[in-house]
């Protein structure tokens, strides 16, 4: 007689630690690309490009 909401509810529990524990990884692995981006642009700034860039969008000059 109880053993339908008991099955129920441990499903809901064990789904949602599994969605808990899916976002969790999904966010660290975010942050670890965020922090490795901004690294590289860090060193990318430190070090000027040798060739100009032409900001997209810019009319040429005549």
């Amino acid at each position: 007689m109880l053993l339908w909401p008991a099955v129920t509810l441990v499903g809901f529990v064990v789904l949602t630690a599994l969605v808990i524990a899916m976002g969790t990884s999904t966010t660290a692995r975010y942050e670890r690309e965020q922090r490795a981006a901004a690294g590289t642009a860090t060193r990318r700034e430190a070090a000027p490009a040798a060739v100009a860039v032409e900001p997209v969008g810019m009319a040429r000059a005549a």
